[in-house]
């Protein structure tokens, strides 16, 4: 099983004494959306029933469905319910700034998940519990670069605009692209908010406009596999290397076709847990790095045997 965190390989310390071990946690949760994809929808199961696993954890959990006002609404609500923890997956990295610190200065820690806030709000939080988004975009570009053998003209379909997983992923392949490959261009990048229909509209466009592609890079694995329908359907997707991040269940069946030739292994189950164990280790007094990244490894054809579908 992919770590947790750096420190959950230590459960609750025992030897701190019965009184500690008693002593429970209510902590809430404002998650970013949870209809979007089925990644988050298994996020929010497996933090539930990490959650009551532990035994002495209560825990709110919210949705803010995509409206970073109804996010900050709902962080400001868990500080009037005087929450021990607060665990967000920010809408929007720069916007929930005001929220958080408003719980920094109630003396509630916070705990950001998956999708990394402006380094304007560091001082304000007591860790980060996620993937590392912009080392998945340069592990994408490598595996482009293999694929491609250095040379051919690329396209990227992104998430969501203004969201930090999408901005880091984008920018982690576009800044290990030219360095890992001079001789492949990235010739445009459109986003598809994590969408597969919108993914393979945009797709569509990029197949009438350019006579020539050679590869696609997407933010994640729903959006390929949308893009990988438009070739398809097309008839061009013999011709085109389809990258992903994010491994969904859709990719891991496209890569086992041939179809797609490789993405990001990132297990919601293993992020949610992450989240979980951070703020209660934050809670029982430990040493907490700020920043705590779960591990996410290429995964091709070449060593899809060695991961399990996704369940999402």
């Amino acid at each position: 099983m992919i770590y947790k965190t750096a420190l959950a390989t230590s459960v609750m310390i025992l030897s701190a004494g019965l009184a500690q071990a008693e002593e429970s946690y209510r902590i809430g949760i404002t998650q970013n959306n949870v209809g979007v994809d089925s990644y988050q929808t298994t996020y929010e199961s497996a933090f539930e029933q990490a959650a009551a696993k532990q035994g002495n954890v209560d825990v709110v959990v919210l949705d803010a469905g995509g409206d970073v006002a109804r996010q900050i609404g709902q962080v400001r609500n868990l500080i009037q319910q005087r929450v021990d923890a607060i665990i967000i997956w920010p809408t929007n990295g720069q916007a929930v700034i005001p929220a958080i610190r408003q719980a920094h200065k109630a003396g509630i820690p916070v705990v950001v998940t998956n999708s990394k806030i402006a380094e304007a709000g560091l001082d304000y939080i007591a860790a980060f519990s996620g993937p590392d988004n912009v080392q998945q975009g340069a592990s994408s570009a490598e595996m482009m670069c293999e694929a491609l053998d250095g040379e051919g003209r690329v396209v990227q379909i992104t998430g969501q605009p203004g969201y930090t997983t999408a901005m880091e992923r984008a920018k982690g392949f576009e800044e290990r692209l030219p360095e890992a490959c001079p001789g492949v261009e990235l010739v445009e990048t459109q986003p598809a908010d994590w969408n597969r229909e919108k993914a393979q509209r945009v797709m569509e466009n990029f197949l009438t406009k350019y006579d020539d592609i050679d590869g696609v890079y997407a933010g994640d694995d729903n959006m390929g596999v949308g893009a990988l329908n438009a070739a398809k359907s097309a008839g061009r997707a013999d011709e085109i290397v389809f990258i992903g991040a994010t491994n969904f269940a859709v990719g891991y069946e496209a890569i086992e076709r041939g179809e797609y030739y490789g993405s990001i292994y990132q297990s919601p189950v293993d992020d949610a847990e992450a989240a979980l164990q951070t703020a209660l280790d934050v809670l029982a007094g430990e040493e907490v790095p700020k920043m705590n990244f779960f591990e996410t490894p290429k995964i091709t054809a070449d060593n899809l045997a060695e991961f399990d579908k996704p369940v999402f």
